[in-house]
């Protein structure tokens, strides 16, 4: 049985928590607002955060959105999700990806064959006691290998930074039974400049990273999309923006197109950086919308 993350949660870098002072009312207020799962970037494998916002809050899921399969050893992360369930069942999922060279090289790691890599986690982690289990799982994923070992060995795949298309295409490869749960850049800004503006800061790390952008070649960009922070045409597919309105067609858009859930990641600063304020305001806002549009957020 899958864990229930509900239509739509919210994203959010592991930093902006681990650094704030309203940790708990946070979390709390995610819950009572009625969105089904925090989704945490960057996660660490002690799960340390993840402890503290399960340990806030009643039935929100938190997901880990990844764990680093070659910084973090199996053994020791499914030791520290055995404690959690443990002590609150069906309410934590663990995101595990691959990640990239740029990240896993400084530590000492050779970034050869990460697919194949992938695998190997995951076999360790069923020939352990204790484990993982599939369904309280979910890989980080994007290339059409990678899919089918999401489809095949976990509760599904976690793609970031996609478009509505790209989760039709994924729908349909991967079929009807897993989870499909993709992240969705949000700007609460109706003003194109400003908007654009916000989303290319934080689109600019992604744009050196390879497995992002050939992932956007695959979805049907070029290496001219790519150019001075990102094209306009990038920026617009990639990121939602305007007023709430038109990011929730953004949403509803990849739920038509077979998305069981959106997370949502809200951007307000021009200057984006994982230790801004968390966007409270933002979140209730798009709440409400979703309350009168869809009866509440799961």
């Amino acid at each position: 049985m899958k864990i229930d993350v509900g239509r739509v949660g919210i994203w959010s870098p592991s930093q902006a928590w681990e650094g704030s002072g309203e940790l708990e009312e946070a979390a709390a207020e995610i819950e009572e607002l009625g969105y089904g799962a925090l989704w945490l970037g960057s996660s660490r494998g002690d799960l340390e955060l993840p402890a503290r916002l399960l340990a806030g809050t009643r039935w929100l899921a938190v997901a880990t959105a990844i764990v680093n399969i070659w910084t973090d050893p199996a053994a020791e992360v499914a030791a520290r999700y055995a404690d959690l369930e443990a002590r609150g069942p069906d309410r934590l999922l663990i995101g595990l990806g691959s990640s990239h060279a740029p990240v896993v090289e400084p530590a000492g790691f050779s970034y050869r064959r990460p697919l194949r890599r992938l695998g190997a986690y995951l076999d360790e982690l069923d020939a352990g006691e204790p484990t993982i289990p599939a369904d309280r799982r979910v890989l980080g994923v994007l290339g059409p290998k990678a899919l089918d070992l999401a489809a095949r060995r976990s509760a599904g795949p976690h793609p970031y930074l996609v478009t509505p298309e790209y989760t039709r295409r994924a729908r349909a490869q991967i079929g009807p039974d897993p989870l499909l749960a993709v992240e969705q850049k949000v700007v609460l800004e109706t003003d194109p400049g400003r908007a654009r503006q916000i989303g290319r800061a934080r689109l600019a790390q992604y744009l050196r990273l390879p497995n992002y952008t050939n992932s956007f070649l695959r979805q049907g960009f070029t290496e001219a999309d790519f150019e001075r922070g990102g094209s306009d045409r990038l920026v617009d597919a990639l990121v939602a923006w305007g007023d709430v309105a038109t990011v929730l067609g953004r949403v509803a858009e990849h739920h038509a197109a077979g998305a069981d859930h959106v997370a949502l990641q809200v951007l307000d600063s021009s200057d984006y950086r994982p230790t801004n304020p968390l966007p409270r305001g933002a979140w209730r806002l798009l709440a409400a919308a979703l309350r009168e549009t869809a009866g509440a957020p799961r």
